[in-house]
């Protein structure tokens, strides 16, 4: 069917795939709406998706969050819930985005995406080389696609518990936006639609990145003055890579920008900045993302949002000393003074 049928069809077919904490919690929102009847969350493992299935719970990501009446998990043949699905929510990190969109590059209807980062480069490219963002890998792989991102400061364990919070659709194609407005803007959940999607992507990405900063900072116990110049100096990093590569500054003044780096860089479910945290106490960065039992975006694409930052000529101080921490090139205890001992200059 096409897109703009579509936009305005209600009730809706959603298909989600990925049963991670993120995917079912979009799940269980979408499955909450008042004017929807139809949501599909697709699991890998076959186990997994009748076991969430008895369960009525995603009780390894979710536990005591109980599923909605129009929420039923799948497995199996992904394609066959693609056919009759009206929007395709990919719930899956970023590194499984490429070889989704592959798949799903000539669906005909809406594809959507919730991951957040760069993609990584792989070990053997050349030099010099750096990650796409998801819409960059999109216009890639699947250019035909009607695609877009939701994303905005918001945790899985909230959205599935319906407190209220408030998104971003960003899309390549303006009838996605009114889509997703369409599947998930209710009494909980809020969806502005926004035609920025480097922006919203930018900041997606590189919060992450500061929100490992972010909680180093607090593990060393420097306060709350140290807090406030490492977001406020975070998120200056954030703009000028942004409006490098093409975003509009004033999307960093919102959801996806700062709402996103203050709830990412000071909220305690945030697993990025857990990572920080743990660091701090002196684990190792696997002990650190070990312990996580989830994925931590920040850790995996750090290195490729400096390598974006190099290639578009930004400097990006905050986010190399994450990097050269992550690296093991810099000492926990000199991470700080790293950061401090920069030339003065104006603001």
């Amino acid at each position: 069917m096409g897109c703009a049928q579509t936009a305005i069809k209600l009730p809706m077919n959603i298909l989600v795939i990925g049963a991670g904490a993120w995917g079912t919690a979009m799940a269980i929102s979408a499955a909450t709406h008042p004017d929807q009847r139809s949501v599909h969350l697709w699991a890998r493992a076959e186990a997994q998706a009748q076991r969430m299935q008895s369960d009525r719970a995603n009780n390894r990501y979710l536990a005591g969050i109980a599923f909605p009446e129009a929420l039923q998990v799948v497995s199996g043949d992904v394609m066959a819930q693609v056919a009759t699905a009206d929007l395709i929510v990919l719930g899956t990190p970023m590194a499984a985005l490429r070889q989704w969109l592959i798949q799903l590059k000539d669906c005909r209807v809406p594809v959507v995406w919730l991951c957040k980062g760069f993609e990584a480069v792989p070990a053997d490219v050349a030099l010099g080389s750096f990650g796409l963002m998801a819409h960059e890998v999109c216009q890639q792989v699947a250019p035909q696609l009607k695609s877009g991102a939701l994303s905005g400061p918001s945790f899985a364990a909230e959205v599935a518990c319906q407190q209220p919070t408030a998104l971003v659709a960003a899309r390549a194609h303006e009838c996605v936006s009114e889509l997703l407005v369409s599947a998930f803007h209710g009494e909980a959940m809020r969806v502005y639609a926004n035609h920025d999607i480097v922006g919203v992507e930018v900041g997606g990405a590189v919060k992450n990145v500061l929100a490992i900063a972010t909680g180093l900072c607090d593990g060393l116990n420097l306060g709350l003055n140290a807090r406030a110049a490492l977001v406020t100096r975070g998120l200056a990093e954030m703009t000028r890579l942004g409006v490098a590569l093409g975003a509009r500054t004033e999307t960093f003044m919102g959801l996806s920008g700062l709402g996103d780096l203050v709830l990412t860089a000071t909220g305690d479910l945030s697993r990025n900045r857990k990572v920080g945290l743990l660091l701090a106490e002196g684990k190792t960065l696997e002990q650190a993302v070990t312990s996580l039992g989830h994925v931590a975006e920040g850790v995996y694409s750090a290195r490729t949002v400096l390598a974006r930052a190099r290639q578009a000529g930004v400097e990006m101080p905050i986010t190399e000393t994450v990097v050269a921490l992550l690296d093991g090139k810099l000492p926990v205890s000199e991470a700080v003074q790293h950061l401090m001992a920069r030339d003065p200059r104006g603001e």
